[in-house]
């Protein structure tokens, strides 16, 4: 699984490890939700399951469970801040759309 954390985006998630003690990593993954089918979510881990796909980079560890994989492999994880916002930014070749908020995105061949 190949997915790319940008510095930026590193760095605000090792903000979030460590504010947890038991904390091993970021869980990644998608759940469906929205008016066009899935949505990002992100979230402390203090696990790794055995179906769960690790990916390390810069010495963090990005855990994602096997069903999500095929929607999220090649994502582009950012962070990025406009303003007083700041705001995870996902670059997913695998979406086929989203919709008009930008809150949640469709894949094709996702059933």
């Amino acid at each position: 699984m190949n997915i790319h954390i940008t510095p930026a985006a590193q760095e605000r998630m090792r903000t979030f490890i460590a504010s947890e003690s038991n904390a091993v990593g970021v869980r990644f993954g998608v759940r469906k939700t929205g008016c066009s089918g899935y949505s990002y979510t992100m979230d402390v881990a203090s696990d790794i399951k055995p179906n769960d796909t690790v990916v390390e980079q810069g010495g963090l560890k990005l855990i994602v469970d096997a069903k999500n994989v095929a929607l999220i492999d090649g994502t582009e994880i950012d962070f990025a801040r406009q303003g007083l916002n700041a705001t995870f930014v996902f670059r997913n070749p695998n979406s086929t759309g989203e919709c008009g908020c930008g809150e949640s995105f469709h894949v094709e061949s996702a059933a």
